[in-house]
């Protein structure tokens, strides 16, 4: 084969990366504190802006809050304690530069692979990979 032609074979076969140059922006909680609990009603758009699983949010903030959570059918995140919504919005920032943003080139641009107990995020910009304990 000649250049040009693997150059778009390549191209076909890489993974598509968001055409948005604009910044990424991780959604600010929503929600209120009911009694002695915290209701989040847009965890589901958080997990899907973040590109993550909501379950695997939900166990690193249930740590991090040192709170015991609950999801509901209609996505809304039940925390069993009052919390801030300047401290929920810094746990899920924290969650981002965690397993989120690439450690070389800090790009979003990530995907999200659990093995276990493992986590591997690969940077679909740079190449770089790397596995956190979950």
């Amino acid at each position: 084969m000649d250049y040009k032609k693997l150059l778009e074979k390549a191209k076909k076969e890489s993974p598509k990366l968001s055409e948005d140059k604009g910044r990424f922006e991780i959604p600010l909680a929503k929600g209120h504190i009911q009694g002695t609990k915290t209701i989040i009603t847009n965890l589901q758009q958080i997990a899907d802006q973040l590109d993550r699983p909501i379950e695997h949010i939900l166990k690193y903030l249930q740590k991090e809050l040192a709170t015991p959570a609950e999801i509901k059918e209609n996505g809304s995140l039940i925390l069993n304690r009052k919390i801030s919504s300047e401290e929920f919005n810094l746990k899920v920032k924290k969650y981002a530069d965690d397993f989120v943003f690439c450690k070389e080139c800090k790009k979003p641009d990530t995907k999200f692979k659990r093995e276990g107990d493992l986590v591997s995020i690969q940077c679909m910009v740079c190449g770089a990979k790397y596995t956190k304990q979950s």
